[in-house]
């Protein structure tokens, strides 16, 4: 996904520091070119209904009719020399290739009907596809074996199934997705990846499925905080389609990369279009060998890092890092507390006590709270400003700043922070679909900056 930009909030706060333990010393990727020597990937087709023709006599029809097939072989070696192709009917689905659940077809289901979702359910049949070739045959390989499982699927009348992605396709979407965005040689890698983000012990961790298709590691970055899941996705986007494109590592456990460069048209358009002004589009990124967790892609990973950036910890960094590349939108309301904005205050504050509650006892994936907190000035007066809550105990908020400082020095958008719930003024909860809770100060900011007296 996920896949998978992020729009600042725009208000002051402050905190104290939060001490933290520097990320673990990992062994970075050496120099050279990140294409595998060999490359292996699995597609299928499933039968919701008996297929309208016998699926291996159709795909040996597709291969005979193809330009430069694979090689149907009756077993992959470990080192194919050539373009190779396996292909197995499994007539006992339900018991060995079992479908996609429907909740993960809301998910990862592309141009599906629910009726074609529930029928899948149900399947009996499938035509599993198993691709392997040399490295230096991935590119112009993949995209073969991409026509030929499109072929075979329509003419077949079957769904298709991306296993490395874990995602199911009418033909028509299989198509409009994965073909129709070549541009010459070059994928737009959007289109052949996901992106999952989850949970983790404390904070999010990221990391793309599909690149093993390429010939590439999967690309991993851990511990950011839920408002920049968008953020982060793009990133990772950014970095998969320099590396689809061919660019190596120049400089061990380093990658420069300039937005600009992206030779893909479509991608480089798309991402510098939305940059904000004071956006350099260049990222300067650390790269270190990824450490692999239970439903990771079976493939390499790399992490991306930050450590090329200032900031007094790595989630400033992280901060550092988004803001020079994609640009940052902020700005300053200068407001007395009157009467109405006081009275807003107050019912957020009575409203803290059960976002407590539900912070401690699980938000949603996707989910988070933030709160509008003070940080004195150094010309004595006070800067409001949104923290991401990643704990909360008692009168005790710890989360990460969410805004860049004007006058507190000390201090700097996405470090750790440490404010009182007594002190909050106003609270921010965004549930997974975007929709908001709160920030009832800041609506009434807004109107009094568009009708000021």
């Amino acid at each position: 996904m996920t896949i998978l930009v992020l729009r600042r909030l725009a208000c002051l706060f402050l905190c104290f520091l939060v001490a933290e333990v520097s990320a673990q010393p990992r062994e970075p990727i050496p120099a050279g070119p990140l294409t595998a020597k060999f490359i292996g990937y699995e597609f299928a087709v499933y039968y919701p209904v008996l297929p309208t023709k016998a699926p291996m006599a159709a795909l040996q029809d597709v291969l005979r009719s193809s330009t430069n097939p694979p090689k149907l072989v009756t077993s992959m070696p470990d080192a194919p020399p050539a373009p190779l192709m396996h292909a197995r009917f499994i007539s006992d689905v339900q018991a060995s290739y079992r479908p996609p659940s429907m909740d993960m077809l809301q998910r990862f289901g592309r141009g599906l009907t629910r009726e074609q979702a529930t029928a899948v359910q149900q399947s009996k049949h499938a035509l599993v596809l198993d691709f392997a070739q040399p490295g230096d045959q991935a590119v112009p390989a993949y995209r073969a074996s991409l026509r030929l499982a499109e072929q075979v699927a329509r003419d077949t009348n079957g769904l298709l199934w991306d296993e490395e992605t874990r995602e199911l396709f009418t033909p028509d979407e299989w198509h409009k997705r994965r073909l129709e965005t070549w541009e010459g040689d070059v994928p737009d890698v959007l289109k052949h990846i996901v992106i999952h983000a989850y949970q983790g012990e404390k904070l999010v961790r990221a990391i793309s499925l599909g690149m093993g298709k390429l010939g590439l590691p999967d690309v991993v970055v851990n511990d950011f905080s839920w408002s920049d899941n968008r953020t982060m996705g793009n990133l990772i986007n950014c970095f998969a389609q320099v590396i689809g494109e061919g660019t190596p590592v120049r400089t061990a456990g380093m990658m420069d990369f300039d937005l600009r460069a992206i030779r893909h048209i479509g991608v480089r358009q798309s991402q510098t279009s939305t940059l904000k002004a004071n956006s350099i589009a260049v990222a300067k990124l650390s790269l270190v060998k990824g450490v692999w967790e239970d439903g990771d892609p079976r493939n390499r990973l790399i992490e991306i890092r930050f450590d090329r950036y200032p900031g007094p910890d790595h989630h400033a960094q992280q901060d550092a890092l988004l803001a020079s590349l994609f640009g940052t939108e902020e700005s300053v309301v200068r407001a007395t507390h009157n009467r109405e904005l006081l009275a807003a205050s107050k019912a957020a504050a009575a409203k803290l006590p059960a976002l407590r509650d539900a912070f401690n006892k699980g938000l949603a994936p996707g989910e988070y709270i933030m709160v509008k907190a003070p940080f004195d000035t150094s010309a004595g007066g006070t800067e409001w400003m949104w923290v991401e809550v990643t704990r909360w105990s008692g009168d005790t908020i710890d989360g990460l700043l969410k805004n860049e400082p004007m006058d507190v020095p000390a201090l700097h958008g996405g470090q750790m922070v440490r404010v009182s719930q007594s002190k909050v003024f106003d609270y921010i909860r965004r549930d997974p679909s975007g929709r908001d809770e709160g920030n009832e100060s800041g609506k009434i900011l807004q109107r009094m900056q568009a009708s000021p007296k």
